[in-house]
C-alpha cells in the first residue's frame, strides 16, 4: 500500500476522482464521462485501454452507489417501470455485448474521435437539462408490452455509449425514465442505477473475454484509486447535494465535457 501511494500517477487518480466522484453524486451521474479524460490524458493510457478500466470503475462505483441509496430511497418505488426497465436493460445489455466488439475493432484514432463525438453530445445535453429541466411525462400509451419494447430500442443506444464510453449511460437512462415513462427524478435515479449494473456488467464481460482489460499492476493501482476516490467523492457529494446549485454545476459539467472532447480531437493519435 505504501508502494501504490508513493506513486505519482496513483495519487493523482485519486486526487481528481474524489472531485469527479463529488460533482457526480451532486447531479446523480456515475462521473465515467469524466474519468476518462483522466485516463487518457492525466495518466496516459491509450484510449483502448482507459475505455475497460473506466469500465470497471463505473461497475464498483455504481455497486457502491446502489448501497447507499438503497437505504434513503425504498426500491419499490421501481415496481411500475419493471417493464420500461426490463426493455431497456434487454436492449442495452445486447448493444454493450457489440459495442465491446466494434471498439476492439477500430484503430485507436477513430476510436479517440468516436470518443471525442459522445463526450461532446454528453456535454451539450446537460446543458440542455440544465436551461430545460425534465419534467415527469407519459408519452406511451398503458401496457407492458409497449414499454418494453420503447425501452429496449433506448437501451440499444444507450448500450452502445456505456461500452464504448466505459460509462454507466445515466446521463441517457434518466431522461428517457422520466420524459417518456413517466418517472419521477428519484425514481429514475434508482432505476437507471439497477439498468446501468446490466449494462455495464455486460459490457466489461465482453472486454474480459476478449483480453482487453489491462492486468497489470500499474493498471490495478490506477483502477483502485480511482475507484476510492469516485466512492469518497459520491459520498461527498450525496451529502452535500440539498445546497449545490443543480443548474449551474450541470452547466459547468457540460462545458467540462466539451472541453474534454475538443482535447480528445486536439491530441495527435497514431
Amino acid at each position: 500500500m505504501i508502494g501504490a501511494l508513493s506513486c505519482p500517477y496513483f495519487r493523482r487518480a485519486f486526487g481528481w476522482c474524489v472531485p469527479i466522484g463529488g460533482l457526480g453524486g451532486l447531479i446523480g451521474l456515475g462521473g465515467g464521462e469524466f474519468r476518462l479524460p483522466v485516463l487518457m490524458y492525466g495518466i496516459g493510457f491509450d484510449a483502448r485501454s482507459a475505455v475497460p478500466l473506466n469500465l470497471f470503475t463505473s461497475l464498483v462505483t455504481l455497486t457502491f452507489a446502489l448501497a447507499i441509496r438503497s437505504g434513503a430511497v425504498s426500491l419499490d418505488a421501481v415496481v411500475p417501470y419493471l417493464a420500461a426497465m426490463l426493455g431497456l436493460l434487454a436492449g442495452g445489455m445486447a448493444s454493450a455485448f457489440y459495442g465491446a466488439k466494434l471498439v476492439s475493432r477500430l484503430s485507436n484514432a477513430h476510436l479517440v474521435r468516436l470518443i471525442a463525438a459522445l463526450l461532446g453530445a454528453l456535454g451539450l445535453l446537460m446543458m440542455a437539462e440544465a436551461f430545460l429541466p425534465f419534467q415527469p411525462g407519459d408519452l406511451l400509451p398503458a401496457g407492458a408490452t409497449v414499454h418494453f419494447a420503447a425501452g429496449a430500442g433506448i437501451g440499444i443506444a444507450v448500450g452502445l455509449v456505456s461500452s464504448i464510453l466505459g460509462v454507466a449511460g445515466g446521463e441517457l437512462l434518466i431522461p428517457a425514465l422520466i420524459l417518456i415513462f413517466g418517472a419521477d427524478i428519484k425514481t429514475a435515479g434508482s432505476a437507471s442505477i439497477l439498468i446501468s449494473l446490466g449494462i455495464v456488467g455486460v459490457g466489461l464481460w465482453r472486454y474480459w473475454r476478449a483480453g482487453a482489460i489491462p492486468m497489470g499492476r500499474g493498471a490495478q493501482r490506477i483502477t483502485t484509486a480511482m475507484t476510492a476516490g469516485s466512492i469518497i467523492g459520491a459520498t461527498l457529494g450525496g451529502l452535500a447535494v440539498a445546497y449545490a446549485p443543480a443548474a449551474f454545476l450541470k452547466v459547468l459539467l457540460g462545458c467540462v465535457l466539451l472541453a474534454a472532447a475538443g482535447k480528445t480531437l486536439a491530441h495527435k493519435t497514431p
